[in-house]
Order: C-alpha cells, then structure tokens, then sequence
C-alpha cells in the first residue's frame, strides 16, 4: 500500500521527518506488531507488551492529523488482544480497517469497504475453528484486507475526480 501521487494525507505539513518514511515505517510497525501480539500465550507476556508498544507507535507516526492517529491507537490495540481468541474473532478485522480509513482521510463513501472484513468473519470460521489454524486464517485475511484498503483509495480517488 505504498502511497503515491494522489493522496490526501501527502499535503498535510508534516512537523518531523518525511512523508513516505513516516508511512512506510508507521506500516511496518503497525503489521509487525500485530503479528507479534499474535504470538503472545501466558509463558510470554513480553511479547504482548512489544506487539503492543509497536502497534501503538506504527499508528502514532502515521502521517495523518494527529487527532486521527490517537483515536485509532485504543481500539486497534483492543482488536489485536481479541484476535487471541483464535479465527472465530476475524470479522474483528473491521476494526483495524476503519482506522486505517480513518487515518489515510478517506471519504465517508469508501467506508462501503468495511463489509469485506465482516464477511470474509462470516465466511473462514466456517473453515477455520482452532487457533492452530491462525495463520491460514489470519493470511486469507491479510488479502482481503488489503484489497479492500486498495478498493477504498480507488473509491477515495474516484471520488476527488468527480468532485474536481
């Protein structure tokens, strides 16, 4: 989901460093995180706590108006925490979903991508019950969610132009 030309979030003066390292960074943080956290049992708590610190921090830089980047951080987190309770939780996924929407500026119209998320929790628990079976559910998830991040920026874009 690298950002190119056309992106609201890109003319927002930036107080520190620049734009596509904030992004890039702030991306990574926030995936690497939430893989981690998914890694966390009782014997290892410490990983809770990084997933935890590196989600949080990915969403802080994100270049965004910073009131965005701090109402995100709580729910996104809380997600993450519920994702432990195996793929019966993936309709969760809407979550993260809404405040990636959120923080990239995208109009109310491609928020009609949040449905992706909810069904594809509909669908793989139908496939998918044991928390053995995480990561075959949480890689069929990855997809659909950034697809429907895709789909929601050509949606934002589409939206611009006719507006212009």
């Amino acid at each position: 989901m690298m950002a190119s030309g056309w992106e609201p979030t890109r003319h927002i003066p930036l107080k520190w460093d620049h734009y596509n390292d904030r992004y890039f960074v702030g991306l990574v943080l926030i995936i690497a995180g939430s893989i981690h956290l998914q890694g966390t049992n009782n014997y290892t708590l410490v990983i809770l706590l990084i997933g935890t610190l590196s989600t949080a921090v990915g969403w802080s830089i994100m270049p965004s108006r910073g009131w965005r980047r701090m109402i995100v951080v709580i729910p996104a987190i809380v997600q993450i925490w519920i994702m432990l309770t195996g793929p019966m939780s993936m309709w969760t996924l809407v979550i993260p979903l809404a405040c990636w929407l959120l923080v990239r500026h995208r109009p109310l119209i491609s928020y009609l991508v949040l449905a992706l998320p909810i069904a594809n929790g509909i669908v793989l628990p139908r496939f998918f019950q044991e928390y053995s079976s995480m990561p075959q559910a949480l890689a069929i998830s990855g997809v659909v969610l950034v697809a429907a991040a895709w789909l929601a920026r050509a949606i934002a874009h589409s939206a611009a132009a006719r507006s212009r």
